[in-house]
């Protein structure tokens, strides 16, 4: 792997390029079919508003079903193949449903199934691929390696909601759905042109322990550890109040400030540039006022301005919302930056697939608990009150890291106790160098 100091990553490090391309395509797809995936249901099946409920569900319900076994058996393989694999999955599940139409087959539980098998291949693409990206990069290039793949996954997020809107209306919501597909042939060609490769460990030296066991050491790191802890119990609770906000505020900006449906896409999508600037931010603030500062100023200090967002109104008031939204995508993506890097030197490398899925198995638990949390609130308060509470709890959040020994830290630490490193058990095949 090349680490000449001279350029960026994307300039001289080929591999790196070929994985940010790849990601970055795939996230742009993943925003279409969000866009998508819903209008085919609504617009061709004429599904009702529980079975688009469903659809989305779908979506995160592997995570809670196979993301801890996941995490293991990542860590028993290689990587790499496991990304061919769960890309050339999706690519056919997204083809299938224009097909699917074609041929007069697609239904609204045809359509969740779909949604279920891509969900699935998502848990095994992104549990791979956090473990995979430490043994691509030198630890000197992890915070702009993670700093450039966050910056450009928020711009591709906002190119997707413009695009899946316009590819639905100039050539049909179902056949929007080769557009994604698409991405996903250009992620699995990105993959197989990456050179570098992790190493073989023979057979006879790979732990015999049970899988269980093996879920269990991960869990126990993330349980036991006071830094993993806190960032992934602070993770959980912030995708609740995030999660709430987000799922009631196309309703908000409709019903209470009085926009219209084609305006709204439009300024949900202008407050995602915050996450742009926030990946670019990130590796600086960090190297000059330190990781553990900056995590908390980036998760806690920005985010306050998300109550803002609550005191919308049409006019001169949307001010309050841009500001307010760029205020969390901003922060919320900075500490990303700085959590990944933390997580990918810190943690021992033949657990980082188990406690990538451990933390995304606690986090991603809260995101329907939001939805559905968000939508009594808004039936029982009213609209404007739950947008108060919902977007007070995303910086109250942070009074997890704050009140952690984070908050007595200039830097977050860049590796385990010596006792803990010893306890560890010894790296299993596809752990990387």
């Amino acid at each position: 792997m090349s680490t000449d100091p001279r350029g960026g990553l994307l300039r001289r490090h080929r591999d790196f390029r070929l994985l940010w391309c790849g990601e970055t395509t795939g996230k742009f797809g993943g925003a279409v079919t969000g866009v998508a995936m819903p209008l085919v249901a609504v617009s061709t099946l004429h599904a009702g508003t529980l079975e688009v409920s469903l659809l989305s569900a779908a979506a995160w319900l592997p995570w809670l079903l196979i993301g801890l076994p996941v995490g293991a058996w990542v860590d028993r393989m290689r990587r790499r193949p496991i990304m061919l694999i769960a890309d050339a999955v999706s690519l056919l599940v997204f083809a299938a449903v224009p097909v699917a139409a074609w041929c007069g087959a697609l239904s609204i539980t045809g359509l969740i199934g779909a949604s279920l098998l891509a969900g699935t291949a998502a848990v095994f693409f992104q549990t791979a691929y956090s473990a995979y990206l430490p043994g691509l990069l030198a630890p000197q290039d992890r915070p702009e390696g993670n700093a450039k793949l966050h910056g450009s996954a928020s711009a591709a997020q906002i190119a997707g909601l413009g695009a899946g809107g316009l590819l639905a209306q100039a050539a049909g919501a179902v056949n929007a759905m080769y557009g994604n597909a698409a991405t996903f042939l250009v992620s699995v060609l990105c993959l197989l042109g990456i050179r570098h490769r992790e190493p073989r460990v023979p057979a006879a030296e790979r732990p015999r322990k049970a899988l269980v066991q093996e879920v269990g050491a991960g869990l126990r790191l993330v349980a036991g550890d006071p830094w993993i802890r806190t960032m992934t119990l602070f993770g959980a609770v912030s995708n609740l109040w995030l999660t709430g906000y987000q799922s009631i505020q196309v309703v908000f900006l409709v019903r209470e400030v009085g926009l219209a449906s084609g305006a709204v896409g439009g300024l949900i999508a202008a407050t995602s540039v915050g996450g742009v600037v926030g990946a670019l931010v990130a590796r600086r603030v960090a190297a000059r006022a330190g990781t553990a500062r900056a995590l908390l100023a980036f998760e806690l200090g920005v985010p306050v301005l998300a109550l803002l967002i609550p005191l919308t109104t049409g006019g001169a008031g949307l001010v309050c919302y841009v500001v307010g939204g760029l205020s969390v995508s901003g922060g919320v993506v900075a500490g990303n930056v700085i959590k990944s890097s933390f997580q990918q030197s810190y943690c021992p490398p033949a657990l980082l697939g188990r406690v990538a899925a451990s933390s995304a198995f606690l986090n991603y638990g809260t995101i329907p608990l939001g939805a559905v949390l968000a939508g009594v609130l808004g039936t029982t308060l009213g609209i404007r009150p739950a947008m108060w509470i919902t977007t007070a709890g995303v910086p109250l959040a942070a009074l997890i890291l704050y009140f952690s020994p984070i908050r007595r830290c200039r830097d977050l630490p860049s590796s385990p106790p010596e006792k803990a490193r010893t306890t560890e058990p010894q790296p299993t095949a596809g752990a990387s160098a």
